[in-house]
């Protein structure tokens, strides 16, 4: 029993040390001392940018095939498929028998990004690019109409095609 006493008051004698001597505060000021010589690794945003995935999930876009006919088929699995009901579709039969969309609406304040509608899409129709910076001022400008999608597939159709060629082999 007196080991036990004594060790009891010879750990409560060594923190009481610790706390007058700032022992943990010295370690810190040294850290902080050290790390004040290295280089820095901040990024300044606006001027720089960190490297993206090419498997980054950022805004939608509609893609078109080589001859610029576009490629939904209105199969609405994307729709059926999206966990937060963010997409929304309306189709119609053409001429030659082929259904095509009249209507499809992504809302971003809905949207998770989760990728679901991208991985349930048969003809990789609906892509998510790498854009991730997003304003917007006006009431409605969060809901990405058929042709604001198309147009963006348009942009950036070089880019998408790249980063779908390198996610091939993990598909």
């Amino acid at each position: 029993m007196k080991k036990a006493a004594s060790t009891s008051i010879f750990s409560a004698l060594k923190h009481y040390w610790r706390v007058f001597t700032l022992t943990e505060l010295r370690k810190g000021l040294g850290l902080t001392w050290h790390y004040m010589w290295q280089p820095k690794i901040t990024i300044s945003y606006p001027e720089e940018s960190t490297p993206q995935s090419p498997r980054f999930r950022g805004l939608h876009a509609l893609r078109r095939y080589e001859n610029g006919e576009e490629r939904c088929i209105a199969c609405k699995l994307c729709e059926a498929v999206c966990p937060a009901l963010a997409i929304s579709i309306e189709s119609e039969e053409r001429a030659d028998n082929t259904r095509r969309t009249t209507r499809y609406d992504v809302d971003l304040f809905k949207c998770i990004f989760c990728g679901l509608c991208e991985e349930a899409c048969p003809v990789d129709s609906i892509v998510l690019t790498r854009i991730f910076e997003v304003h917007m001022e006006e009431r409605g400008e969060n809901i990405l109409n058929k042709e604001k999608l198309l147009a963006l597939g348009d942009k950036y159709e070089l880019q998408l095609a790249a980063d779908r060629e390198t996610d091939a082999k993990f598909r």
